[in-house]
């Protein structure tokens, strides 16, 4: 059932690379490096210092994201500038988090705890 095409749906090739790009994008550093890179190209020093994290660290993901199509690359003298290489993947994680921001805005908060309440004794 798993490998059944869903019916009026996309091909099953095409979910199965929906599926890995979800995957690839479920890392928060990787989301944050696409964020940076929304806002314009820049090098790895500077998107290390602007999302918080190691250069080789952010220099792995880039990798990543490059492999995959998302994030695109050019030299500029020395230095590689990295950028986004289809927007369209800007407006998914905007459009997902927006979602997701709206969601835990309207939420009501969570319940107090119900029941006999538990006192610590203290120490004997």
């Amino acid at each position: 059932m798993a490998d059944a095409e869903v019916p009026g749906g996309p091909p099953k090739e095409i979910l199965e690379e929906t599926a890995a790009a979800f995957a690839l994008l479920a890392s928060p550093v990787r989301l944050r490096i696409l964020w940076t890179l929304s806002r314009g190209e820049s090098d790895v020093a500077r998107i290390a210092d602007l999302v918080g994290g190691a250069l080789s660290t952010v220099s792995q993901h880039l990798s990543a994201l490059g492999r995959s199509g998302l994030v695109g690359s050019r030299r500029d003298g020395r230095r590689h500038v990295y950028f986004v290489d289809d927007p369209g993947v800007i407006a998914v994680v905007r459009d997902m988090t927006d979602l997701l921001a709206t969601r835990t805005a309207t939420r009501p908060p969570p319940a107090p705890p119900t029941g006999p309440r538990h006192r610590d004794p203290g120490p004997p």
